[in-house]
């Protein structure tokens, strides 16, 4: 019987390769927390540009991207790239 793959050697050292690279998280852009409890809202996460749920690779390092937990979790498994922010409407504030 077949464990969690997420709990296997080649997903664990993908883990530790994505966070050595301490890049900014991929869908908001700002830097995140990698000394963070991994229950942090912003710590990272490992997230697959194409969901897994649609397709997408478990161990390719061209589906991985360091995320914070929270943008991974509100991502779902929409695809693609990160969705851009909507345009500001203008205030009638002066």
């Amino acid at each position: 019987m077949a464990g969690n793959p997420r709990n296997g050697r080649r997903y664990r050292s993908l883990c530790a390769w994505l966070r050595a690279q301490r890049l900014p998280c991929w869908l908001c852009g700002h830097n995140i927390g990698y000394e963070l409890d991994a229950r942090h809202p912003l710590s990272f996460t490992l997230d697959h540009e194409q969901p897994l749920s649609r397709g997408g690779s478990l161990l390719d390092p061209a589906n991985a991207r360091p995320a914070h937990r929270r943008c991974n979790s509100s991502r779902g498994n929409r695809e693609g790239t990160p969705p851009k922010a909507a345009p500001q409407r203008a205030s009638r504030r002066w």
